[in-house]
């Protein structure tokens, strides 16, 4: 291990590299980021724009960290000491139910921190068992219950295949949701009893075939809400039977986590997560 000096200032990892790793070109500094050889305080790291602090001890390893253990099918887009963001498959459940208690996205994940002596993950949030995409784990319940706390302060982005186009192709819905015995959700313009406030705006981004692909962020994060609101503008996503699809092109739910954006409840860096759309629901408007 090559250890560097730290830097009399905040510093972008990369920026800090070129400086310390002198005469070292951009290109091969980039290379050592992205094999995972640049160490900052014990822990690999591959983002350019990691801040680095006058406290932090930041050395560059001689080989390449070994893989670390499977995450069994999950996709690992962020790790840290305090989060672990996945992307989902669709088909997957976040958390157990009656009828499946074994292959979840919560124990997978719980499998590959446990292989690896580090902890175990609290549920912040759920994706329905067909959507794909971006799903937040803490790693302490502070974390999960900060998170939660200030859940519609973080910036949730999806994509949609939907059937059809909506008529104005950018757009906000705002109403009320209602879970009822049948567990459908159904939408009201006023509030009542059990009902809860759902906010969403909408941008079309492509139509062909009869299909248009609709980026969709939600202020709020209700159960089914996205669903619902497009639906709603009479372009239910499709292969959503529920909620009125008559198409299932893809046989699944046409929904995906696409990116998310908060800062970080410890370190306060801005992460601006993505997972690309799945190239079968790309396949669609393509």
């Amino acid at each position: 291990m090559q250890n560097l000096s730290p830097p009399a200032s905040e510093t972008p990892l990369l920026e800090f590299l070129l400086a310390a790793l002198a005469p070292m070109n951009r290109t091969r500094v980039k290379q050592l980021l992205r094999s995972g050889r640049v160490v900052v305080n014990g822990a690999s790291v591959t983002r350019h724009d990691h801040t680095v602090r006058p406290a932090d001890k930041v050395g560059v390893a001689r080989e390449a960290p070994p893989a670390p253990p499977s995450a069994s099918g999950l996709e690992i887009v962020h790790e840290d000491a305090h989060l672990v963001v996945i992307d989902k498959p669709p088909g997957l459940l976040t958390v157990a139910t009656e009828s499946e208690k074994l292959d979840t996205a919560f124990v997978r994940l719980s499998d590959y921190l446990r292989a690896r002596n580090a902890g175990r993950p609290f549920v912040v949030h759920r994706l329905d068992r067909d959507t794909s995409g971006l799903l937040l784990f803490a790693r302490s319940a502070e974390v999960r219950d900060q998170l939660q706390r200030n859940w519609e302060e973080l910036t949730k982005t999806y994509l949609a295949v939907v059937e059809g186009r909506p008529e104005a192709p950018e757009g906000a819905v705002e109403n009320y949701l209602t879970e009822g015995r049948d567990l459908r959700v159904r939408a009201s313009p006023r509030p009542g009893p059990d009902a809860k406030r759902a906010a969403s705006r909408y941008t079309v981004r492509q139509t062909r075939g009869g299909y248009s692909l609709v980026e969709v962020e939600i202020e709020t994060g209700r159960k089914h809400q996205i669903r619902v609101h497009l639906a709603g503008l009479g372009c239910p996503v499709a292969g959503d039977k529920m909620y009125g699809a008559t198409t299932d092109p893809v046989r699944r739910l046409a929904l995906h986590a696409w990116r998310l954006s908060f800062d970080h409840p410890f370190t306060l860096e801005r992460l601006e997560l993505e997972a690309p759309l799945p190239p079968a629901l790309a396949r669609i408007v393509g």
